[in-house]
């Protein structure tokens, strides 16, 4: 049995986790519903793989429920709101598609298929405390946007660079408690925090590219890195722990109950981190 610690936790680690299909596409990230199924989000090429559902919904043991989203060409990262809709980042379509839990398009952010509208190839969804929805969008763009609840554009910040404020790729979004948002600002290899609004708060160094950050309801902070390493933050950006959970640098990560489950690419797979004791 493999096992990792973090902080006073240990963990034991399970891989590969779940019926998550083997060659159609790969793990890019992972989500938790509020019922405790799992959703995976797999990854194709849409210029010469087939049509395969880019959606896959496991129980909490990991057996598979469905499959759906076979019209999401380029699949990022995907997040699922307090209210089970599923927000899925399609990424070089310049959109966020909002399914229903049973797999129906119910809506959608920007423009599909248009660049700048208001995103250039965007890359993570959260959510904050007051029905909010945070965007970083990461690749051709160097921003954050911030909607209401309805979809309506309300702020957008940051530029190209390496300062306070700015960033190079912001790969990755969540919302603390206390509606401060933490972005993974990658080749930067830092994580930055801001007000709900977007004033610049602080920047958490000692990251190498880190790809996702997670927020868990006690207010700590989940990093993974490009190097295979999975850190755990105090809400103050303290190091409260650090382990190599996984082969190479876990793409996506999500929390549930006593488990973090995290996508990995190289190899292609779902790994399980179950909470000892």
């Amino acid at each position: 049995m493999l096992t990792v610690a973090l902080g006073e936790a240990t963990y034991r680690v399970v891989r590969p986790w779940g019926e998550v299909p083997v060659g159609q596409g790969v793990p890019s990230d992972v989500a938790v519903a509020p019922d405790g199924r799992v959703l995976v989000l797999l990854r194709r090429d849409p210029t010469i793989d087939p049509v395969w559902p880019s959606v896959i919904v496991l129980s909490p043991e990991g057996r598979r429920l469905a499959a759906w989203g076979e019209e999401v060409l380029d699949a990022h990262f995907l997040a699922v709101a307090p209210d089970g809709r599923v927000f899925v980042v399609d990424r070089d379509m310049h959109e966020i598609v909002v399914f229903a839990m049973d797999g129906r398009r119910i809506g959608g952010l920007g423009t599909r298929g248009v660049p700048g509208a208001p995103f250039n190839a965007p890359c993570d969804v959260a959510f904050g405390p007051d029905g909010s929805i945070y965007v970083a969008d990461g690749y051709g763009n160097s921003l954050v946007h911030r909607f209401d609840a309805d979809g309506k554009l309300l702020a957008s910040w940051g530029r190209p660079g390496a300062g306070p404020g700015e960033f190079t790729t912001p790969h990755s979004v969540a919302v603390l408690p206390d509606r401060r948002v933490a972005v993974a600002d990658r080749e930067n290899n830092r994580v930055q925090v801001f007000t709900a609004n977007g004033a610049w708060l602080a920047s958490w160094g000692d990251h190498h590219k880190p790809m996702s950050v997670s927020v868990d309801r006690a207010g700590q902070v989940w990093v993974t890195d490009q190097v295979p390493r999975l850190s755990l933050l105090s809400g103050d950006g303290a190091l409260l722990g650090r382990c190599r959970p996984v082969l190479n640098g876990a793409h996506g990560m999500a929390l549930g109950e006593g488990v973090v489950l995290l996508s990995e690419q190289n190899p292609p797979r779902v790994t399980r981190l179950e909470r000892l004791g």
